[in-house]
């Protein structure tokens, strides 16, 4: 008689996790819908193809070049990074629907052009245009 109350026992001591893999199941499809919903944070840059003739610069374009040692060049003469937006704001003081170019040489750091980027966009630029490496 004990033999059968161990079992008896032994087998109302089962859990079953079929309900728990339904909820982990429906908590998985329900994660994996959200994410494809999620818009992920970025810039949003359009280069022209480099085979492509590249537009005419206006002679009152803003052109900032920016060296391989990330020097920052603008109307000829060295510019620090904090002085950037001052002087596109100075530029576009006169024509505020003036075209802004950033111009890069190999080996210019990703992070002196997002900072040129972000300084412009501050001063009040509409639009950033990133020139196409000509291939030769």
């Amino acid at each position: 008689m004990r033999k059968r109350n161990r079992q008896a026992e032994a087998d109302e001591a089962e859990i079953d996790l079929t309900p728990m893999l339904d909820v982990v199941f429906i908590m998985l499809i329900f994660f994996i819908v959200v994410a494809s919903f999620l818009k992920e944070a970025g810039i949003e840059m359009n280069r022209p193809d480099s085979n492509q003739n590249p537009p005419e610069a206006d002679a009152t374009s803003i052109v900032v070049t920016i060296t391989g040692d990330d020097q920052i060049w603008m109307e000829n003469r060295r510019i620090d990074i904090r002085a950037v937006r001052a002087n596109i704001a100075r530029l576009l003081a006169s024509d505020p629907e003036q075209a802004f170019t950033v111009k890069t040489e190999t080996g210019a750091s990703a992070g002196t052009l997002l900072a040129v980027g972000d300084a412009a966009r501050e001063a009040g630029v509409n639009q950033v245009n990133w020139p196409a490496e000509k291939k030769q």
